[in-house]
């Protein structure tokens, strides 16, 4: 099973879209999420990656109100990050609908936490995001807002000893841009960690790009602005879907 998952990201509970996760770059595309995640469900698409970044800037989730309208009104299967950090914010996410929470500030800075909510809520729950430069491998948190010390691969490999079933990566410098995903990146990490199930975040042009990350191995793409820009479009991706078997 290969996932396409389109992404909404979230300031003030409208969607936006940014370039390389520069907050100067902020650029509304509609005032009513629902709006823009609702033909997704009608094209058989399964999954919405929910990025709050109000939250992700602020350590803590601002739009459960749009999460919850999102969950409510499809059946799309909701994973919602940004600035989950506590015990109590994965089950309030949980309880205003997400299928799943994708978490990074609080893997980087509280792994043994982080860890914890695996074992607690479950594999197939708790997903975490690893985003980087690949100039240095080093992660980045607080909605890429914050670099860290840590090693890209030295971070998944301690998640991966301890259960970890789904990563989301982004390669920092592509997001937003459209000059490709980083393709060697995420070979090099489907390689090193086999039986994890790596979405690749960033950089996706064309559906060209979700079947190059297909044939490494990468087993789900999440995708905004080529969407958005209509570089790619839902007779796209139904088509992709009905030669892949989605």
């Amino acid at each position: 099973m290969f996932d396409i998952i389109p992404s909404i990201w979230l300031i003030n509970g409208k969607c936006v879209r940014l370039k390389r996760g520069d907050f100067t770059t902020q650029e509304v595309i509609s005032n009513n999420p629902l709006e823009i995640a609702q033909p997704f469900e009608e094209h058989g698409i399964r999954w919405l990656h929910l990025v709050d970044l109000d939250g992700a800037r602020r350590g803590e989730p601002k739009n459960y109100h749009i999460l919850e309208a999102i969950s409510g009104y499809t059946s799309l299967k909701v994973d919602y990050s940004g600035g989950v950090s506590t015990d109590g914010d994965v089950l309030k996410s949980l309880e205003y609908g997400a299928y799943s929470i994708t978490a990074a500030s609080v893997a980087a800075s509280y792994p043994e936490r982080f860890s914890q909510w695996i074992m607690s809520y479950g594999r197939e729950k708790i997903f975490l995001a690893a985003d980087t430069n690949p100039v240095d491998h080093k992660i980045k948190v607080r909605g890429w807002t914050k670099k860290t010390e840590i090693d890209l691969f030295d971070h998944i490999q301690f998640f991966y000893e301890r259960g970890l079933k789904y990563l989301k990566c982004s390669d920092v410098t592509r997001d937003g841009v459209m000059e490709g995903p980083n393709f060697d990146l995420y070979k090099e990490i489907v390689e090193k960690f086999p039986g994890i199930r790596v979405a690749a975040s960033g950089g996706v042009r064309s559906i060209d790009d979700f079947k190059k990350l297909k044939d490494i191995g990468v087993t789900a793409v999440v995708f905004g602005r080529a969407y958005f820009e209509g570089k790619i479009t839902l007779k796209d991706l139904d088509q992709f879907m009905a030669e892949h078997g989605n």
